[in-house]
């Protein structure tokens, strides 16, 4: 059920409007105002899911109203109607966060597609604000250990600039999130960063996987294909796992991160680049260099920034807000009523080695939710963990 407010200061029109958008869709549910005042009083007071607005209007016209609204970050899709319509006043009206400018009389299929398309692009807009917010929650840091507290400080600092940053730290640490809170606080953050797990991908593939392909540039070729620091141009590239990464595919990032400039697999077109880069390793990469498993001169290109990610022993503090965390997160995925956990229980889990970090935390905590009773007590810990 969608509303919609009209503002026109001709109540013939108005009317004409209104009759023809419930002939349109019994949902809709119309609202009037008179002049532009009245309209950004009754904006402010409705949550509205689509305006009609006219440009010529006493107290307030038109544009006016557009940018009172929009200047409170509103969303409301505005389509624009006048009778007095040119190029110049479209254009302006479009430039102030208007959705489309139609003239008078309005062709009646351009207008309800037209309302149509709004709507759609209203609804669209919110899912994709409870997508970023779930997103953001998923990559959440939680603590508040000193470690923890200096790694945010270090973000603070980083993210507003395009140097490269190498995070460091064991398995389940959370270097992702780092990785994602560097890019949501930089310019970049516009742009969904992209990841590519190295140790994910097959040796054989990993160059496609980066810089794409051309069609017919190897057998299973049968189309070209943009690779990862093509799609993330502009933005931020997160290369997780780089230690794993072969030494013919490290020689071509060095290349790309020296010149802003890739290939295609089997192609002979430089293709300019701005990316960011973000990488991650559980590997001890001074040591993968003595080894000849990993570029020198990459690893001083990667680590303009270095952050090292302690591992959850060094920061045993964040571990019952971490319990607790995880406790509220997975009892409200599963449906169930959250479960208490004794504090000796606590107390427990807080002197545990945690060799697979606060990836191993929340899988056990997982495993007493679905396992023990409305409590955990000290002897579910000893019996399941």
């Amino acid at each position: 059920m969608a509303r919609i407010i009209i503002i026109e200061d001709e109540k013939s029109i108005r009317n004409v409007l209104k009759n023809i958008l419930i002939d349109e869709n019994k949902n809709y549910i119309v609202d009037e105002a008179s002049d532009g005042e009245e309209g950004v009083k009754k904006i402010f007071a409705n949550n509205y899911d689509l305006a009609l607005c006219d440009i010529k209007m006493p107290k307030l016209d038109g544009l006016e109203v557009l940018k009172k609204i929009k200047k409170l970050d509103y969303h409301l899709p505005f389509i624009m109607i006048s009778g007095h319509g040119d190029l110049e006043t479209a254009v302006e009206c479009i430039k102030n966060g208007a959705y489309d400018y139609i003239s008078k009389p309005p062709d009646l299929n351009r207008l309800l597609t037209t309302i149509r398309n709004g709507l759609n692009n209203k609804n669209l807009n919110h899912e994709n604000k409870i997508l970023k917010k779930k997103v953001k929650k998923k990559y959440q840091m939680i603590g508040k250990s000193e470690g923890l507290i200096q790694i945010e400080a270090m973000i603070e600092k980083v993210a507003p600039t395009n140097s490269r940053v190498l995070i460091t730290g064991e398995n389940g640490t959370g270097k992702e999130l780092v990785a994602h809170a560097i890019h949501e606080k930089s310019p970049r953050f516009k742009i969904p960063i992209i990841e590519v797990n190295c140790a994910a991908i097959p040796s054989e593939l990993i160059e496609s996987e980066l810089f794409g392909h051309e069609k017919g540039s190897f057998t299973s070729a049968n189309k070209q294909k943009k690779g990862k620091f093509e799609i993330a141009n502009g933005g931020t590239i997160f290369l997780d796992e780089i230690g794993d990464m072969s030494l013919s595919a490290q020689a071509k990032v060095l290349r790309a991160l020296q010149e802003n400039k890739i290939s295609r697999v089997g192609g002979e077109k430089e293709i300019e680049i701005d990316v960011r880069v973000i990488a991650a390793t559980n590997k001890n990469l001074e040591k993968e260099i003595q080894e000849k498993k990993f570029r020198e001169d990459l690893y001083h290109r990667l680590s303009v920034i270095k952050i090292q990610v302690p591992p959850l022993r060094q920061r045993k503090e964040d571990i019952p807000i971490l319990i607790d965390y995880f406790t509220n997160e997975i009892c409200n995925e599963q449906g169930i009523k959250k479960k208490y956990i004794e504090q000796e229980a606590i107390s427990l889990l807080k002197e545990k080695k945690w060799s697979g970090n606060i990836r191993q935390l929340k899988n056990v905590i997982e495993r007493l939710i679905i396992l023990t009773d409305k409590t955990i007590s000290i002897d579910d810990i000893k019996k399941y963990v």
